[in-house]
């Protein structure tokens, strides 16, 4: 069996209109390529992908796809980051390993693809856990570079080289962290400090934050208030940066008062 840790294969950024995202990721400095579609579904994709061999993937819905989880959150949440993926080494076996860990919950492996532009079939399994705040698996059948295109368009103007954190919003830190080792195996250690639990997998570090938002999973507001560079193409001469961190405060203290149970409650009739 090969060794963990797995690294990350890719982003999923739903958005309402694929063309309109390209033209800003190209905007934002990213150079974008046409994915294509997939078989039997009325989603399409365009791809950003780092010199890493990570990527951006851009998705969008020709219509409603309401047997979709992630269309569902589009329409829930908005457009933005609603899922991340892992490369295995061999799907069926790294599920294998995890359920012999004690994570029970994890459906695979099951068969996916997507029809390129020029009509080459790519194929993949994937499998993922019931609960929102661990990644997906995405493994590849077909060659991976079939999938994830290789060369200078991995090369952007902006810089980009790849993803070095992603951060994940989760309600039960302990039981996040649990399910995480059960997922990644013993050869990724946790570190942990209040409200926060950091594995390192290859080239990234998935970063868990509790929060108690009724919304579970990879969450993002603002990320230029954090030190570093950033994509953002007028950063160094924003005037709404310095005000972001009490945006973000505000809206998560708002997002602290909704519980599941509320959002479950029945509206008195207008």
């Amino acid at each position: 069996m090969s060794a963990l840790p797995m690294p990350l294969d890719h982003l999923v950024i739903a958005v309402h209109d694929l063309d309109l995202a390209m033209q800003r990721h190209r905007e934002m400095g990213y150079q974008v390529v046409v994915g294509g579609s997939h078989p039997g579904r009325l989603s399409h994709n365009a791809l950003v992908v780092f010199e890493d061999g990570s990527y951006f993937e851009l998705i969008a819905w020709r219509g409603p796809a309401p047997a979709e989880a992630w269309w569902h959150l589009l329409q829930q949440q908005g457009e933005g980051l609603i899922d991340f993926a892992l490369l295995p080494h061999d799907t069926a076996e790294v599920i294998a390993a995890a359920r012999a860990r004690g994570l029970q919950d994890i459906a695979g492996p099951l068969e996916g693809g997507r029809q390129r532009p020029d009509g080459k079939a790519l194929e993949w399994t994937t499998a993922r856990q019931a609960t929102r705040d661990l990644p997906f698996l995405c493994g590849d059948v077909t060659p991976r570079s079939w999938r994830v295109p290789e060369g200078a368009l991995r090369q952007h103007p902006n810089g980009g080289k790849g993803v070095s954190k992603v951060k994940v919003s989760v309600r039960d830190l302990d039981a996040s962290v649990r399910r995480y080792e059960q997922f990644l195996g013993l050869g990724v250690s946790v570190q942990r400090e209040p409200g926060l639990a950091r594995f390192a997998i290859q080239g990234c570090v998935i970063e868990l934050q509790h929060r108690a938002e009724a919304i579970e999973g990879p969450i993002t507001l603002t990320a230029c208030v954090d030190k570093g560079r950033h994509d953002c193409c007028i950063e160094e001469s924003c005037r709404v940066k310095p005000h972001w961190n009490a945006v973000n405060g505000a809206v998560r203290s708002t997002l602290a008062g909704v519980t599941l149970a509320t959002l479950s409650t029945q509206p008195e009739p207008a």
